[in-house]
């Protein structure tokens, strides 16, 4: 089953590198849409259970900004060409969904029964409601891949049930709509822990025409979208479990010991992301399994797939706050992190009082606008200054308000140098064989003569 590219992710951002959205958007809908073709035919055994590679990936942006949904489309209808695969409704009722699972019921060889679905909510709200405890418990079960039946009633036919029911989850949406629907309950619980929330507030370059800019590319955009499906195909066809190296083996036993250290992952509050930190492990080994079945079909999991995917999931943590920020018991505490965040938008990263006053009248009382300005002041994330007789509020650190977009394209540039050096030294150890394999494919302007 010869590949068209070495790195089926990596052609597919260069397949997105002329839209608006940032880098990271691209690259985490790249490996939901792995994960949709490999569906629940590959496993990690461990012994009492199975990692399966599906994710709840949500993308985050404020309004506007980025265009969310259409880039989790331009993966989604990769996927679509796969006659194989099964895509689950995107607004949610229990009937719907089970009807969606009764329909992609199938027996797979070497696997059983299945009944595998896809997921793309282009809004998280038609698909989620936060406060909906028996919906979230159930959607925790199914992202566990728990290898158990799952029941519903119906009203036409009574019980049903779902032989290894198995979910991948994609959706969109703002900062905004978290504030006002996730109770901060629901961050410390399940559904958070296991979701991964790719957060950017910057478009990475302005497109107004992106036809007529693709149309430069002319028959290298379609060579390259061909072989991105073609490969999708083959991706699609692996089935079984993922074995991992005696070398792999002994870097997750490093990594998993120094995870849980006194010490370790201070940047996150454990009271808050305990349950995630409880997850990363899992989270890391999912996505070692797509980026090995981006590149191979050996079905194998090298140290180099854990060192690139444990790269990944832990940059996602450092937009974290940005998603969560606003999500608090405490007012106080939501309201400074609000003005920090109109600082941190800010012409310069600073702001006088009385413009900082003027957005903040209808949201809060002049005490506890004091108050916050207090708190933030305190904890040393702004400082106050004076310009003649203005009050003018400074963001302390200017590194700070750098656009999550290019920290985006940043990992996605380090990321890729991995991936590169794990290529090299796989043909060097005979692991690879480098003729089996093309170089992705560059989109490069046709000459206009």
């Amino acid at each position: 089953m010869q590949r068209n590219l070495q790195n089926w992710i990596s052609g597919y951002v260069e397949y997105t590198k002329h839209s608006e959205s940032p880098d990271l958007f691209h690259m985490w809908t790249a490996i939901g849409t792995l994960a949709g073709a490999l569906r629940g035919k590959v496993w990690v055994d461990m012994g009492y259970f199975k990692w399966k590679p599906n994710f709840f990936i949500v993308l985050v942006a404020p309004p506007g900004v980025v265009s969310k949904s259409t880039t989790l489309n331009m993966g989604m209808e990769l996927l679509r060409e796969l006659e194989s695969i099964h895509f689950g409704p995107d607004s949610v009722t229990w009937q719907a969904l089970t009807e969606a699972f009764i329909e992609a019921q199938e027996a797979i060889k070497d696997v059983g029964p299945m009944s595998a679905l896809t997921v793309a909510a282009s809004e998280l709200g038609t698909f989620l409601d936060p406060r909906n405890r028996e919906l979230i418990d159930v959607l925790c079960d199914l992202w566990d891949g728990r290898n158990v039946p799952w029941k519903r009633r119906t009203k036409g036919e009574g019980i049903v049930e779902i032989r290894n029911p198995w979910l991948n989850f994609l959706s969109c949406t703002t900062p905004g709509w978290i504030e006002e629907n996730f109770p901060e309950y629901a961050i410390k619980g399940g559904f958070t822990s296991r979701t991964l929330f790719v957060y950017a507030d910057a478009k990475r370059n302005l497109v107004a025409y992106p036809g007529r800019h693709l149309a430069r590319y002319g028959r290298d955009f379609a060579t390259l979208r061909r072989h991105l499906v073609n490969d999708l195909k083959k991706i699609a066809t692996l089935s079984g479990e993922y074995f991992l190296t005696p070398e792999a083996f002994q870097w997750g036993e490093d990594w998993y010991a120094k995870h849980w250290e006194d010490g370790a992952n201070q940047h996150l509050n454990r009271e808050t992301y305990g349950g995630y930190l409880a997850r990363k492990q899992t989270h890391i080994h999912k996505t070692a399994m797509i980026l090995a079945a981006s590149t191979s079909n050996d079905m194998i999991i090298r140290p180099s797939h854990l060192v690139q995917a444990d790269y990944l999931v832990t940059q996602l943590e450092a937009q974290m706050t940005n998603v969560f920020r606003h999500i608090a018991d405490n007012r106080d505490a939501m309201l400074a992190m609000q003005m920090a965040d109109i600082v941190t938008s800010a012409a310069d990263f600073q702001i006088s009082k009385r413009e900082l006053w003027k957005i903040m009248i209808l949201r809060c009382s002049m005490e506890e606008f004091d108050r916050g300005i207090k708190g933030l002041i305190a904890a040393e994330i702004i400082q106050e200054a004076t310009s003649g007789t203005t009050i003018l509020y400074r963001l302390r650190s200017r590194d700070k308000a750098r656009a999550s977009s290019q920290q985006g394209d940043d990992t996605i540039a380090h990321w890729e140098s991995l991936a590169h050096e794990a290529h090299l030294a796989g043909i060097a150890a005979g692991e690879i064989d480098a003729t089996v394999v093309h170089e992705s494919p560059k989109l490069n302007p046709e000459s206009s003569d």
